[in-house]
């Protein structure tokens, strides 16, 4: 098991003593259920799993939800009958903002909300209160900003009243496991957004729920770092390491809940929301976006919505559709932000011209400098979304039309584009981006493989060398801010300085070449740096 409290395993009965009420005590590999009485030892047998996909493990009957209004009772919910089996992926899809209830739906699954008459069951029990066996991610991170990632992490396996050793251990494995590992001492206002909703999901997968549930995660990110973080949250859950039986995916995105899930249920919104219809999905994973099935899923989960046809001149990408179809960064607020987001916004004057990609190559110095390559802004998530959409269209693709396609403009990709190039893991030729060798390998790789290319990779930006060379190999060694901040200075201004100090943060410590420390305002040489990926 990936962490210390698998609720993957049956749980076995104990027997017991009545009137004497005692809390459960966990025995190594078997959970024991909390009942009265003394626990008797129970040796740790071997349990098979319980069976996949043919288990219930959420169900609603009749569910209506209603709120007081000033003319009576508002229906939100009415008449939703609705299952969740271990080993899927459901997705509750409605229009954005619509009215809909799809997020009311998740909050009664989740025993957050009562409902106003009908049931709600887990395992085949009504809830009379939160349910036990689920844990919500949220669209706006909600994380505490005076903690660490390791201590938002933890929350909740506090708040359960787990040791803290053993709290400890089972947080740094679902921090390795999201893709968090030299992030551990950071605040959130040091992180991306993608960053942030990293620690999000490792808060609530660290408690192992039966049921993971989220409430449109992607919609707080930039497109590319939604991208990116869908496809690592869909290689674990494919993968078997997800530490949870079945997901309940909240979505107004179409082409989300198509590459996502394996039932799509859409709700209608008019006068309340009930089940339109259930979608079995039934394509493989990993789905094609390009492929014929997925548009005519597509396309049919449209006409369930909309009661309409796709214009097929706008191939699902109208201005229309971008309101309810997921191009994320029009529902951002300021603080909810990457990195990428802010270069967007014209806050980024460190980066490179954009006008020069055609004659990048001439114009490049002979010799990289911190002096004469400066870093653009742009965070991890991101630049792994980029490299991953030019993989899947055979490695190369045109720059315009790929901002069309995702309903950008083109400077929005400028940012990353130019990151890409100056880690080598792509090239600019005219209007195409093309990866390298070793840019195939970082989008092709798993997560944890992709961090040792991406290591290889940012030892050649001059910011990112300089910080790791000035730690050497010796474990404990520490770099003040300060002296990097002084080098810095006599070539940018302030603003700029600590852009690029912010990047080549983020960029160290996802490689794990360094760690840093906010309070301190120093940089750590945590071990001893390993070769570099082959092929640098």
């Amino acid at each position: 098991m990936r962490f210390p409290f698998s609720r993957r395993a049956a749980t076995v009965p104990v027997a017991t003593v009545p009137a004497v009420p005692i809390p459960a005590v966990p025995i190594p590999a078997v959970p024991i259920p909390a009942v009265p009485g003394p626990a008797i030892p129970v040796p740790a047998l071997p349990v098979p799993p319980a069976p996949e996909g043919d288990e219930v493990l959420l169900e609603t009957v009749g569910l209506t939800k209603t709120y007081a209004g000033a003319d009576g009772e508002l229906p939100v919910l009415s008449g939703i009958d609705l299952t969740v089996r271990s080993g899927e992926i459901v997705a509750l899809l409605g229009r954005s903002g619509s009215g809909s209830g799809k997020s009311t739906l998740l909050r009664c699954l989740a025993g957050l909300l009562p409902p106003s008459s009908g049931t709600v069951r887990y395992r085949g029990t009504p809830l009379a209160g939160a349910n036990p066996g689920t844990a919500l991610v949220f669209q706006t991170f909600a994380l505490l900003p005076w903690l660490t990632v390791r201590q938002n992490v933890e929350l909740g396996l506090e708040a359960r009243g787990v040791a803290p050793r053993e709290r400890a251990r089972a947080a740094a494995q679902a921090i390795d496991l999201i893709g968090l590992t030299g992030f551990e001492s950071a605040y959130p206002r040091e992180l991306s957004g993608g960053m942030r909703q990293r620690v999000g999901f490792a808060r609530a997968l660290v408690v192992e729920p039966d049921v993971l549930m989220m409430d449109e995660p992607f919609s707080a990110l930039d497109v590319l770092t939604a991208e990116n973080l869908r496809g690592e949250l869909l290689e674990l859950w494919d993968s078997g390491q997800f530490p949870t039986r079945a997901v309940v995916l909240v979505t107004h995105n179409i082409e989300e809940a198509v590459l996502m899930a394996d039932r799509i249920v859409v709700l209608g919104a008019r006068p309340y929301g009930t089940i339109r219809e259930t979608v079995e999905v039934g394509l493989e994973r990993p789905r094609d976006r390009d492929c014929a099935a997925f548009d005519e899923l597509v396309d049919r989960v449209y006409r369930i919505m909309t009661g309409r046809p796709k214009d097929p001149r706008q191939n699902g990408r109208s201005e229309n559709d971008r309101s309810w179809n997921d191009r994320s960064d029009d529902n951002r607020s300021d603080d909810n932000r990457s990195d990428d987001d802010r270069s967007d916004a014209g806050e980024d004057d460190s980066r490179p011209d954009a006008g020069q990609d055609a004659d990048q190559d001439d114009a490049r110095p002979e010799r990289r400098t911190v002096a004469n390559t400066p870093l653009p802004t742009a965070g991890v998530d991101g630049l792994c979304g980029l490299a991953a959409m030019i993989a899947h269209r055979g490695g190369r693709c045109d720059l315009v039309d790929l901002a069309d396609e995702l309903g950008l403009d083109i400077d929005d990709l400028l940012p990353q584009v130019d990151a890409l190039d100056l880690l080598g893991l792509a090239a600019i030729h005219g209007d195409d981006l093309l990866l390298t060798p070793e840019g195939t390998a970082f989008a092709g790789a798993d997560a944890q493989d992709s961090r040792a290319v991406f290591a290889g990779a940012a030892l050649d930006v001059p910011l990112v060398k300089l910080i790791a060379n000035s730690l050497g190999d010796r474990v404990g060694a520490t770099v003040r801010t300060g002296f990097l901040r002084d080098l810095l200075g006599r070539h940018y201004t302030r603003e700029q300085t600590d852009r690029q100090l912010e990047t080549a943060t983020d960029w160290g410590r996802y490689a794990g070449l360094f760690s840093y420390d906010a309070g301190r305002q120093e940089y750590r040489q945590e071990h001893r740096p390993g070769p570099p990926a082959p092929g640098r």
